[in-house]
């Protein structure tokens, strides 16, 4: 299915209202984040880990449904031969440990031997949470650093205060629904800021083209038309990906859950922002300082 659009689409027109809708979600994520705070999963918090041997061949799909009944489907499961898992709980407490196993050997009509059974520390450590914020940071700079070289540095800054407003309403949505943040949502977000951006840098580089309008068009026009010159390949793109997304949350089970509900958040997200946050914080930046307007269509 390829969707070709020949409508204009006066974008422009809304942006104040859009950054000010923005502006407000923003807020009001940051409120909750602080509030309410993030549902840390497993590799965050740590917990219990347990290795069960079966008296017969059991999967990993009968383990989860069996705790998913009492309450534990998000568990990490894992089986390292046709009769043993591991399940790594959001629990120490040995009470629970009791209740799960009872709950397998009634559901599955199994038993279940406890071969072994101690608490663990988070795969996400403090240590490796300051790495990922570095990391981050450094990338976040990269980013301003390229963009301003092959752009300019006002389109630099919309692109990264894009991003930044994508990966905060993000949170802020899973800290309302209270979904799991683990390590599948961490990679949804990095998927999340790649996707971002690339469709930033897709409109960015069709203002580029059409640079040598400016002065006849005027910054607003001149962004109208390169958003309408693109909106084609903006909305085949957001929907190739945001079908199999749907499928993959709908479908795919708990173990990915938080991995597609990510991406979901995140298509709608980066492709809103890549209009109304990144294009219209350039917009106005040029129209309260046109003077370094002839810089660009010199690169």
């Amino acid at each position: 299915m390829f969707i070709k659009l020949k409508t204009y689409i006066n974008f422009m027109k809304y942006r104040r209202l859009a950054l000010l809708g923005s502006a407000l979600l923003v807020l009001l994520s940051l409120v909750l984040l602080i509030t309410r705070g993030l549902n840390f999963g497993i590799d965050f918090t740590g917990g219990m880990l347990l290795q069960l041997e079966f008296d017969s061949p059991v999967s990993v799909a009968e383990v989860r449904g069996s705790l998913d009944k009492i309450g534990f489907g998000g568990s990490v499961i894992q089986a390292y031969s046709e009769k043993g898992v591991l399940i790594r709980l959001k629990t120490d407490q040995e009470s629970d440990q009791k209740k799960i196993v009872n709950s397998l050997r009634e559901s599955l009509g199994k038993n279940v031997k406890v071969l072994r059974t101690e608490v663990v520390g988070p795969v996400a450590g403090s240590q490796l949470r300051r790495s990922a914020i570095l990391a981050t940071s450094l990338a976040l700079l990269a980013m301003l650093a390229y963009i301003t070289f092959r752009f300019q540095f006002r389109f630099a800054v919309g692109g990264v205060v894009a991003l930044v407003h994508d990966v905060i309403i993000t949170l802020g949505i899973f800290s309302i629904t209270y979904h799991e943040v683990s390590m599948p949502f961490i990679a949804g977000m990095l998927t999340l800021v790649g996707y971002s951006i690339n469709d930033t840098i897709v409109v960015f580089d069709r203002v580029r083209e059409n640079f040598k309008n400016l002065k006849q068009w005027g910054v607003v026009d001149l962004f109208n038309n390169s958003i309408n010159q693109v909106l084609s390949r903006t909305i085949n793109t957001s929907l190739t990906t945001l079908f199999p997304v749907i499928t993959l949350f709908l479908w795919g089970g708990e173990v990915i859950s938080d991995f597609s509900m990510a991406l979901l958040v995140g298509i709608i997200v980066g492709t809103y922002s890549s209009i109304y946050i990144a294009g219209a914080i350039v917009v106005e930046w040029y129209l309260r300082s046109p003077h370094e307007a002839g810089k660009l269509q010199k690169r």
